[in-house]
């Protein structure tokens, strides 16, 4: 899970570190693999021929996408297997109505592109010290699941992965699991309509098991709150879910400290924003879940549309803290302390 309260900048220092200490490391994609009709595999390799960075199984690294003038920076799960850091995998959703970034990953990048990503995050990490993990993946958010099975599997781990998807067509390495872990793998489709049964998933696991969910939105709140009523502490409970920023209309902002009036554009972050205005503020994820980026508010006259995972609903209530990495806001005045 990314814990509540205890989960760089573009510039031309490549490979080495940004202002907000944040470790990115120049690439090249090695290879560009389709896997279905809305899922493509992404392999990146260091330029200068050397390993990466070690990771552990559930770790992501923020892609910088530089499109023209616009520079975009997504989080995405590695999927390789811990052990062989020769190149970094991540697998990408197009989204057609998103803000652009998987349609740039998807239609530009091949080949041979020379790309930057960063150090690796780990937000969802194993916890090393349960007897057994169960696994919950939905849709896309099997990736981070490929890592941490490998690990497992390499350690000799007890694991159990549960695995929904729409249609089985559209099930990203479905066959791929099954054929690696066979009984380990339960896969349910939509549209044959299979259900995880979960409260009997959740009430029938031994001692020491820690429970792991990776999915769309809906999905995480339903496992959480099932677990919850069935009275799994909360620290066996991990979810990991990197909510996209969400277009909008237009806003102004004022950055108090720094002395300056931005304007965040409709298809823009208010993080982008405040990035492209000079100030570089610290983030780990940029989807709303590590805390890393959370801002003050001094004054506002409007309403915010928080679309975060990290603030509690008291804070968001309150109006005095705001996530820029995914939420936005609607009104005259909006004054921060950045």
């Amino acid at each position: 899970m990314h814990q509540r309260r205890g989960p760089q900048r573009n510039s031309s220092d490549r490979g080495g570190l940004s202002s907000t200490g944040t470790t990115r490391l120049d690439v090249v994609v090695s290879d560009v693999v389709p896997i279905n009709e809305l899922v493509t595999r992404f392999h990146f390799r260091r330029r200068d021929g050397q390993l990466l960075p070690t990771f552990s199984g559930g770790a992501h690294v923020v892609v910088e996408m530089r499109d023209g003038e616009r520079t975009r920076l997504n989080p995405y799960s590695l999927m390789g297997s811990p052990l062989d850091t020769r190149e970094y995998t991540i697998s990408v959703r197009r989204d057609d109505a998103g803000r652009g970034g998987s349609l740039f990953m998807h239609r530009q990048v091949r080949p041979g592109r020379e790309m930057v990503v960063s150090y690796p995050v780990n937000l969802f990490s194993l916890d090393l010290r349960a007897r057994k993990h169960l696994m919950l993946a939905g849709g896309i958010g099997i990736t981070p699941f490929m890592a941490q099975t490998a690990q497992l599997a390499a350690q000799g781990g007890n694991f159990e992965l549960h695995y929904t998807c729409r249609t089985a067509s559209l099930g990203t390495y479905a066959d791929l699991l099954r054929e690696r872990y066979d009984r380990r793998v339960r896969l349910y489709h939509d549209d044959r309509d299979e259900r995880v049964d979960l409260d009997r998933l959740l009430s029938s696991q031994p001692l020491g098991t820690h429970l792991y969910v990776c999915g769309p939105s809906g999905m995480i709140g339903w496992v959480r709150e099932r677990a919850a009523a069935l009275g799994w502490p909360p620290e066996t409970v991990h979810f990991e879910h990197f909510a996209a920023p969400q277009p909008g209309a237009p806003f102004d902002v004022t950055l108090a400290l720094s002395g300056k009036t931005i304007r965040v554009d409709e298809q823009q972050s208010l993080l982008e924003a405040i990035e492209a205005a000079g100030v570089d503020p610290p983030y780990l994820c940029r989807g709303g879940v590590c805390g890393q980026c959370e801002t003050n508010v001094i004054s506002h006259d409007g309403k915010f549309i928080h679309n975060d995972h990290w603030l509690s609903e008291e804070d968001h209530r309150s109006g005095c803290k705001i996530m820029p990495c995914v939420s936005r806001f609607e009104g005259r005045s909006l004054v921060l302390e950045r």
